[in-house]
């Protein structure tokens, strides 16, 4: 018989807090009212941890998990998938009976279709989609979902420099009511970023955040969308909309928390978020990032809700 090398002690023993396997890829389905399901092509990670007193842990029953729990739960679609991740860690902790916690992590890129803002033409963007769970032995469970959409934000510090600089201009040959008229009117330059929005929220069996407006508050954080194929006339309305709407990086992380509280009334004071905008600069060789983690109750006392 063959010695299971894993079930040893360790020459040092102490304990880890996670040890498994990344990059795990499956098909997911799931399921929408009234319209066929979404496909996920999905990516797991999956860890438990592992006592001071065992070498180490047997990998093959992490991909025998995740391969059991996806061809089982997903013969037909799922309802969300925050069960079927929870699902997977019931089974890790089965099958690593030495463990007292199981974590996976899923991110999977859902195709989304649109139409460009003004000559409608058929389009698709990519969205990622987010589902992290955490589960110890005790029944202390954990579930964080999310989503991270492109966008495009404008500069408003750069903004109002060329505003200021032009209306120094404009004052030499406009009258004063004119040249209000006329700064209304322009969509003043500045230097814009591609945005990368992310939201994370923790879901629980009482409270299921719909990823639809996770994706909506995300996108509304920005200056504006951004499209993969663009006529010129969709070009002059991103443009012209993302530059009457400028906002710095920490701006869109305010938005995110504030739509978050109008949009789930009906989240648990204790729920925790998990708020990051990333700017990718465009005449810097720095990008720009703000964070912002809390609980929804946290987030209503700040804005007096």
């Amino acid at each position: 018989m063959l010695p299971d090398v894993q079930t040893l002690e360790p020459e040092i023993p102490i304990g880890l807090s996670r040890v498994g396997a990344r990059g795990i890829k499956k098909l997911v389905q799931v399921k929408r009212e009234g319209k066929r399901p979404i496909i996920l092509i999905s990516t797991f990670d999956v860890f438990v941890n592992l006592p001071s007193s065992r070498k180490g842990v047997n990998l093959s029953r992490n991909f025998e998990a995740v391969d059991e729990v996806i061809e089982r739960i997903t013969w037909e679609p799922v309802e969300n998938v925050e069960d079927l991740v929870l699902r997977m860690t019931d089974e890790l902790l089965e099958r690593h009976e030495y463990a007292d916690e199981a974590e996976v992590r899923m991110r999977a890129e859902l195709i989304m279709r649109k139409r460009t803002p003004a000559s409608e033409i058929k389009t698709q963007e990519v969205v990622n989609i987010f589902c992290n769970a955490k589960k110890r032995r005790n029944g202390e469970e954990k579930v964080m979902v999310g989503v991270e959409v492109y966008g495009i934000t404008v500069c408003p510090c750069a903004q109002e420099l060329v505003r200021a600089n032009t209306v120094r201009r404009l004052e030499k040959i406009l009258s004063e009511e004119e040249l209000s008229e006329v700064v209304k009117l322009i969509p003043f330059a500045s230097h814009n970023q591609r945005g990368r929005a992310l939201i994370m929220i923790e879901s629980r069996k009482e409270f299921r955040p719909r990823i639809e407006d996770l994706i909506r508050i995300a996108k509304s954080s920005m200056s504006y969308e951004v499209f993969e194929i663009l006529k010129r006339s969709d070009e002059l309305e991103v443009v012209e909309k993302a530059h009457f709407k400028p906002m710095f990086v920490e701006d869109s992380v305010r938005q995110m928390a504030k739509a978050l509280v109008e949009t789930f009334k009906d989240a648990p004071d204790d729920a925790e978020v998990y708020l990051r905008q990333l700017n990718e600069e465009s005449i810097h060789q720095h990008d720009v990032i703000a964070e912002r983690r809390a609980t929804i109750g946290e987030l209503r006392k700040e804005l007096g809700v």
